[in-house]
């Protein structure tokens, strides 16, 4: 028997939106009589055939996904990424069967509990008490089920003490607490969590993420949408990337991350303009090249290798006694490094015109992987430039300790760092 458990095939999901058209300052009664017998019989007709009634002149079609297709396997974490808009969201509601696709299939075998918004499924009215026995109906668990998970739900939502309160006046985190217990102890075969968690504390999050960790293990199907890299990489083993509703990458979540992060940097980048302008207009940094110990450019570096990082400067005037640094960030933004001459105890001169600014590194410390720099020049009084984010670099494997081993692995941590080991008495 195959172990697929979500197929989806060339899915798709249309939308109509509506436009209004430009009014003139002055509008004749006959014209807005006209106007709204038209609007009133196009609502009639939409109503009668069916169609969803669109407020607006003037109508547009908006594929929110088209021609999607992949296969989830019992067991797997499935990470969805993409912007704001990419059709995460409808990609769920299509799999969680809260509408219908305009186009294509998705076959689903199992339950699914679908924790989309703060508060899915939840009445109002109801006590969370109540709303625990609703919600397992709901996903078709019977009153027994339901009663022997329920203290472990309550446990886990840590709202005893508001149990019998009504969840209309429960805080948003409350809400959450409640709603991912249940969509995750009810033992549905399919768990299925948007951006939700991001509304919980920092304990809450690491807690829920361990749960849907175990849930994964324990055979059934987690697929899950967050912003947050760190979570998706430590929760899915394996990624997919949408963007403007078509499936760009499926891969491991580690490879989908650095391609989804890498694409947002150079969304940034204009080639015909300068990386960035001082906000005075008086400094422009226009390029930053990085070039090997022969001063050759580089499309990519070496851990272990020399690298230089050239800054390209264009002043309009002399700038004395200047501090330049770059930041270098992990995929998941988090800074690894500094590079500043001010930590060297040095300054740099910018001179008037063009000028460049060198940085040189003789082993390269950084695990293979992607990385973004993050470029600021300043005097002792005025930040000159700030340029966060600009510039990707990919770091390639190699042999930093010349030992005739390829540093590859992930478990190395970020920075290698050059050591020695005896078995002698160390003399200092």
């Amino acid at each position: 028997m195959s172990d697929i458990v979500i197929q989806a095939e060339a899915l798709g999901k249309k939308y109509l939106i509506g436009h209004q058209t430009e009014r003139e300052r002055y509008t004749a009664l006959r014209d807005v009589l006209v106007r709204n017998v038209r609007d009133y019989w196009r609502k009639a007709k939409a109503l009668a055939h069916g169609e969803p009634i669109v407020q607006g002149d003037e109508q547009e079609e908006i594929w929110a996904l088209r021609e999607v297709s992949f296969e989830i396997r019992q067991g797997e974490a499935l990470g969805i990424i993409g912007r704001n808009g990419a059709g995460k969201s409808t990609l769920l509601k299509i799999l969680s069967r809260i509408t219908e696709p305009s186009a294509g299939r998705v076959t689903i075998k199992g339950r699914v509990a679908s924790l989309l918004e703060v508060g899915t499924g939840f009445h109002p009215e109801l006590t969370g008490r109540e709303n625990i026995f609703l919600n397992g109906a709901i996903l078709g668990m019977t009153r027994q089920e339901i009663k022997r998970k329920f203290d472990e739900i309550v446990d886990f939502a840590e709202v005893e003490k508001f149990l019998d309160t009504p969840v209309k006046r429960y805080s948003s985190g409350m809400y959450v607490r409640l709603a991912f217990a249940v969509a995750a102890h009810l033992e549905p075969e399919i768990l299925v969590v948007d951006e939700v968690l991001a509304v919980g504390d920092a304990a809450f999050q690491k807690k829920c993420l361990g749960k849907m960790g175990d849930v994964a293990h324990e055979g059934r199907t987690v697929l899950f949408v967050s912003h947050n890299m760190v979570a998706i990489q430590s929760l899915c083993s394996r990624g997919i990337l949408l963007e403007t509703g078509q499936l760009k990458i499926d891969n491991k979540s580690s490879d989908v991350i650095a391609a989804y992060l890498l694409s947002q940097k150079n969304n940034k980048i204009n080639k015909n303009e300068p990386l960035a302008i001082s906000t005075s207009g008086d400094l422009e940094l226009e390029d930053v090249v990085i070039l090997n110990s022969h001063e050759r450019e580089l499309s990519s570096l070496v851990c272990g290798q020399v690298a230089i990082f050239k800054l390209n400067l264009r002043s309009k005037k002399i700038y004395k006694n200047t501090i330049v640094s770059i930041g270098i960030d992990n995929g998941f933004g988090t800074r690894v490094a500094l590079l500043a001459n001010i930590l060297t105890g040095k300054s740099t001169l910018i001179k008037e015109g063009l000028s460049s600014v060198f940085c040189k590194i003789s082993d390269f410390p950084l695990v293979p992987g992607q990385y973004t720099l993050s470029i600021k020049i300043s005097t002792m009084t005025e930040v000159l430039i700030w340029a966060p984010s600009i510039i990707s670099i990919n770091v390639e494997a190699g042999d930093f300790f010349n030992s005739g081993k390829i540093i590859t692995a992930s478990w190395v941590g970020s920075v290698l760092i050059k050591h020695s080991w005896t078995s002698e008495e160390l003399v200092l």
